[in-house]
């Protein structure tokens, strides 16, 4: 598991500014339920001086994205809208003393809430940007744009950089060369050389101790219990998931009776995927079992 500072375990358990305010004329609402993780950010301005007297939220998603929410309203009230604006999601983690890299995404839910509650206010239309640009991620929605932006404000070099700013390419991983390419473009223009190999530029604070890598074997037992952990809602609804086999890092599943070809069923592998690598503190990959022979003779053949 992650190391967390003491203040996001502050702010998880005892979640500041928790609920709708009352009277709030200010409303902001990012995020999908369906991808894990949404806020409701709700505001109570000043018309007079458009300082924000109370703020409020409604978060659906994990630890991080709780106390993320809280620490965010704590930040904003009693700033101008103005100056609120200028709180960036590095400013949310830094007052949480830190995030692990995969959940940096949490602050930057925090940011555009706040954004789309200010232009609720003013009475402007709010755009996450994730439309704007080439739809790069189809599971999680992220767009060209939202990657770039990112990668210039937090010094991205990586694709697990980006994933874990982002969640774009947490899903099936189809997109990880088109990210290669926006990060390649970006890095140019910084003055860099993109390189695969690099290691990622966030690292979790603070660290405790380290532990010892996972064998195989426990790594096969974890997977297996996230999955179990999936399959009564999907039973109760028809389907089922279960594991073929595990390569390394990826896991190969097979979705069946009703979610064997169900549009969700990339939502729900999407969905596998992020509790294994909030589970167990690394990046896993879960694949559909139809591309294992793919994927796994292309390992072979590496090795040859």
């Amino acid at each position: 598991m992650w190391d967390y500072s003491e203040k996001v375990k502050d702010h998880f358990f005892n979640p500041k500014n928790a609920g709708a305010v009352a009277g709030a004329n200010a409303i902001g609402e990012v995020g999908s339920i369906s991808c894990g993780d949404a806020l409701r950010l709700t505001l109570k301005v000043n018309e007079d001086t458009e300082v924000i007297e109370d703020a409020g939220f409604q978060t659906f998603g994990c630890g991080s994205a709780i106390a993320s929410s809280s620490v965010l309203t704590e930040i904003i009230k009693g700033m101008t809208l103005d100056q609120a604006l200028k709180v960036t999601n590095q400013d949310i983690a830094a007052e949480l003393d830190g995030l692990p890299p995969e959940k940096m995404h949490c602050s930057v839910m925090g940011r555009e809430a706040l954004q789309a509650a200010v232009a609720n206010y003013r009475g402007e239309e709010w755009k996450d940007d994730h439309e704007e640009g080439a739809l790069i991620c189809k599971c999680f929605g992220i767009d060209a744009a939202m990657i770039e932006e990112m990668v210039w404000a937090n010094k991205l070099r990586t694709v697990e950089d980006v994933t874990n700013f982002t969640k774009a390419g947490g899903g099936c991983a189809s997109c990880h060369e088109d990210i290669e390419g926006i990060l390649e473009k970006v890095l140019k223009e910084r003055g860099e050389s993109f390189d695969p190999n690099a290691a990622p530029v966030a690292k979790p604070a603070p660290v405790v101790a380290e532990k010892g890598p996972m064998t195989n074997l426990q790594r096969i037992k974890k997977i297996e219990e996230v999955i179990m952990s999936f399959r009564p809602q999907l039973m109760a609804d028809g389907g089922d998931v279960e594991l073929v086999e595990v390569v390394d890092k990826t896991a190969y599943v097979n979705m069946t009776g009703a979610c064997n070809g169900c549009q969700m069923s990339a939502m729900t592998i999407a969905g596998i995927q992020q509790r294994l690598i909030e589970v167990m503190g690394e990046f896993i990959k879960v694949v559909p079992a139809s591309q294992m022979p793919k994927l796994v003779n292309i390992q072979e053949a590496g090795h040859a």
